[in-house]
């Protein structure tokens, strides 16, 4: 008896190799018991000036130039806020100056991260070009 209970205990509670308890259920993944509409509105999106805001704070985090450092960023009128973190050295791009970024995302209890990739302007400032939702690999 003991070994049916546990086993039906723990018998939800499995995950995949490639699965992590920290990965983020994209939109198509929904089990039976969670209706889309739920998960849907447990998503929160970043509105263009939280984005505008999180881009200024990436061109300033690099312009800086120092190793290892992180801009906050936040819009009172969203409640939103996060950071920017540089995470390589700068490489070369279709003959521009290039880093990525990693930036954090708050806004009430929803939190998730966005992946971003930036190359000096032609007036030594730098450009994000790529701002995306982070995927894990």
């Amino acid at each position: 008896m003991t070994a049916i209970l546990i086993g039906s205990t723990l018998g939800g509670c499995s995950m995949g190799r490639n699965e992590s308890a920290l990965a983020k259920m994209e939109g198509g993944d929904v089990t039976g018991s969670i209706s889309p509409a739920s998960v849907q509105a447990t998503n929160y999106e970043p509105t263009e000036a939280d984005l505008v805001l999180t881009r200024t704070a990436a061109s300033d985090v690099l312009t800086k130039g120092s190793k290892d450092s992180s801009q906050p960023w936040e819009n009172p009128s969203t409640g939103a806020r996060g950071s920017v973190t540089p995470l390589s050295s700068a490489y070369v791009a279709e003959g521009r100056t290039c880093r990525d970024f990693l930036a954090s995302y708050v806004n009430g209890t929803n939190e998730s991260w966005m992946q971003g990739a930036a190359c000096k302007g032609d007036r030594g400032s730098w450009d994000v070009h790529t701002l995306k939702p982070w995927k894990r690999s």
